[in-house]
């Protein structure tokens, strides 16, 4: 693996994409939708005192997500979009290696996404002058914002290697990239609900006069007040379904964005909820890990009965429940390097085979 030919290969994958007015009209977009979203973000967080986390959280976030729907059209043609114009021949009979190749213009791809978190600096820097942002928040969102913009590009130059055609090489980094963000939800939400468990309901109610007023013991015209003295009837006992998202908790480890939260530590306002939009996301997650309660009882005879106080905190759900983002991302980094060597073996020279209409020179 030489240094320089690496480079070079990565500079050239750069260079066609600075020369092009399109790149600079697509940070110009990016940069007017931050603008928006960081408005946005004041407004909702500004009036709760906490507008530095909750609009520093929102612009990563917004980052993160125009870097996936983006980085896919930047990388997943670069391997088989040589080949169709038949630059990549000429490039094969030279010193470069088929690694460097492949790793050049990953790095290529990798820097170019980075592009997109140049463009949110300044919003950052305005979010974390707003007061209140923890400094190892913002080190560490920013390196799973840079490692994630990673992921994607080497999924999409492995793709363009893997696959003969362009156009399909792009749309199948899409189909990934939604799988890990839109798919590993909806798989959650669905096989959570079809492994259900049965819960059982336990309600009594009090009985009714003709004017609808509960009837009392001993004859007493008026207990309102004091519901132990109410006249109650009998026990109620009903079957319902839980879903069991404890069971399928960790299908969420792999999203980019479960990942960015879970991973960003987390700061509670005083009224002990989380103060940014990572620790809301890490509350939710987190609160999937418990296991619901199969009974449910419901006494209006009771006085407080309906006052639950064993409820736990959001600061002990996140202290209670096991951290998944390094899995997630290990799985994400796995998959990547798994595709990369398919690429690597699809596009070495010699090749063996080669698929049916697939261009040379």
């Amino acid at each position: 693996m030489n240094a320089t030919r690496l480079w070079t290969i990565a500079r050239l994958e750069l260079l066609q994409r600075v020369r092009t007015v399109s790149w600079y009209v697509l940070l110009g977009v990016f940069a007017l939708l931050l603008i928006g979203v960081t408005a946005l973000a004041y407004l909702a967080y500004g009036g709760w005192g906490q507008s530095g986390p909750g609009i520093y959280s929102v612009v990563v976030c917004v980052t993160l997500l125009l870097v996936l729907l983006v980085s896919p059209t930047l990388s997943g043609n670069s391997i088989n979009g040589d080949r169709d114009a038949a630059t990549l021949a000429p490039v094969q009979v030279t010193l470069v290696t088929t690694g460097e190749i492949l790793l050049g213009k990953f790095i290529a791809g990798w820097i170019t996404g980075l592009a997109f978190a140049a463009v949110a600096a300044p919003f950052l820097v305005i979010a974390t002058f707003a007061g209140g942002v923890d400094p190892l928040t913002v080190v560490v969102s920013l390196v799973v914002l840079v490692v994630e913009t990673g992921v994607v590009a080497a999924i999409g130059v492995a793709l363009s290697g893997l696959l003969a055609r362009p156009l399909f090489s792009v749309a199948t980094t899409y189909l990934v990239v939604a799988a890990l963000t839109v798919g590993t939800p909806l798989g959650f939400g669905l096989i959570g609900a079809a492994v259900a468990s049965e819960g059982t309901s336990i309600t009594r109610s009090y009985e009714t006069g003709p004017d609808g007023a509960p009837l009392c013991q001993d004859g007493v015209r008026f207990c309102g007040d004091t519901p132990d003295s109410f006249v109650c009837g009998e026990w109620q006992t009903g079957t319902y379904r839980v879903p069991r998202f404890d069971y399928v908790w960790w299908l969420l480890s792999a999203n980019p964005f479960v990942i960015l939260g879970d991973a960003t530590p987390t700061r509670f306002t005083e009224y002990g909820y989380p103060d940014d939009l990572f620790g809301s996301l890490k509350l939710s997650v987190r609160s999937a890990q418990l296991p619901p309660s199969l009974e449910q009882r419901w006494d209006d005879c009771a006085p407080g009965v309906h006052l639950d106080s064993t409820q736990p905190t959001p600061r002990e759900i996140i202290d209670e429940t096991v951290p998944s983002w390094f899995v997630g991302l290990a799985v994400q980094v796995l998959l990547a390097g798994l595709l990369l060597w398919g690429a690597w073996a699809r596009t070495r020279t010699p090749a063996r085979s080669l698929p049916p209409g697939t261009r040379i020179a």
